[in-house]
């Protein structure tokens, strides 16, 4: 499997296009989460937006560590949602991925918080942020 081939775990030319939109429609806790992952200030890792992996659309994604960064407005409330989402970490997981959810409220409100939570995932935390 090529190094392309491995990143994108098989994601088809729609899921590419899709993923390319959602980029240009970030929430507003997706924004304020990105512009600290794309300056690799979490241990120098770098994350990428909206990264297509075989049938899903990550909302972050390290290739480096496997993980992936999934953040959740109210729409994930209902029990619908919460099922699709568990099916959907279940099957990311099956890759060999790292899943690890929080709400948009999170990242607004308690950014550094989540921002640890993160950084305890990595091989080498370093000191607390």
């Amino acid at each position: 499997m090529t190094y392309s081939e491995n990143l994108f775990y098989g994601a088809s030319p729609e899921i590419h296009r899709r993923a390319k939109e959602l980029r240009k429609q970030m929430t507003p806790a997706e924004k304020i989460l990105w512009e600290l992952l794309k300056e690799k200030s979490l241990g120098g890792y770098k994350f990428r937006r909206q990264h297509p992996i075989n049938k899903f659309i990550a909302d972050f994604y390290c290739h480096e560590l496997g993980l992936v960064i999934e953040l959740d407005g109210s729409v994930h409330d209902s029990l619908d949602q919460t099922e699709y989402d568990s099916g959907r970490t279940y099957e990311l997981e099956e890759l060999g991925l790292k899943v690890i959810r929080f709400k948009n409220d999170q990242v607004i409100n308690e950014l550094f918080k989540v921002l640890e939570e993160i950084r305890l995932l990595l091989p080498h935390p370093g000191p607390p942020l």
